[in-house]
């Protein structure tokens, strides 16, 4: 049976995909190149759900791109220092002083809205750009909001079309998985074979075999 909110959901998603901006999809892989051709690090930045992106992303960085990979997040007992010490709004930037953030490097925020520090909104994110900015490093975005901190002050930005207001946040969220790994994917910047891909000896018809 039908289900009008699936198949409203769906719908929306089908039109995100046709509506993406495939040449800023194509400049945020540019970028991420440069930093790895430097020999610079990635640091994804994300909150909420979007920091568990962070933290699939980060592998996906280091495992099939060979970028030096972190997500302040995932150390979560260095995090909540910070928070508890120093504030909210610092505990990003504070976590990329400590790692010494340089020109080399690159930043990559995850988010729904990308910051607004007027309505203090992810401020944490709008100090941690500026401190990347400070250090010379490249910051890359993929967010929902195209007028949020991210969306304009990065070097390269995907943003994630609205087609529904009312569902900005699981779309944004979603869709950063997708244009992520269409980004570690890519033949600039895939260095390594995803596992599955790479098995040999599959049965067409849906079994295995044995490998030789």
């Amino acid at each position: 049976m039908s289900d009008p909110f699936v198949e409203r959901h769906l719908a929306e998603a089908a039109e995100i995909l046709a509506r993406l901006d495939r040449g800023a999809i194509r400049a945020v892989v540019d970028r991420l190149a440069e930093v790895r051709e430097r020999g610079g690090r990635l640091f994804v930045l994300g909150i909420g759900g979007s920091a568990a992106n962070a933290s699939h992303a980060v592998n996906d960085f280091r495992k099939l791109c060979a970028i030096e990979a972190y997500a302040p997040t995932d150390n979560v007992s260095e995090l909540t220092a910070r928070i508890n010490d120093d504030g909210w709004a610092a505990a990003l930037a504070g976590w990329l002083a400590a790692s010494r953030l340089c020109a080399r490097d690159g930043l990559l925020v995850f988010s729904v809205g990308g910051g607004d520090e007027g309505r203090n909104v992810s401020p944490n994110l709008v100090e941690a750009i500026r401190a990347a900015r400070r250090a010379g490093a490249t910051v890359v975005g993929v967010v929902g909001r195209d007028g949020g901190y991210t969306a304009r002050t990065a070097d390269a930005c995907v943003v994630i079309p609205t087609v529904s207001p009312d569902a900005v946040t699981p779309h944004t969220e979603a869709f950063q998985a997708v244009v992520w790994h269409l980004i570690v994917s890519h033949p600039r910047l895939k260095a390594a074979p995803t596992r599955w891909e790479s098995l040999k000896g599959c049965d067409p018809a849906g079994g295995s075999q044995a490998l030789t």
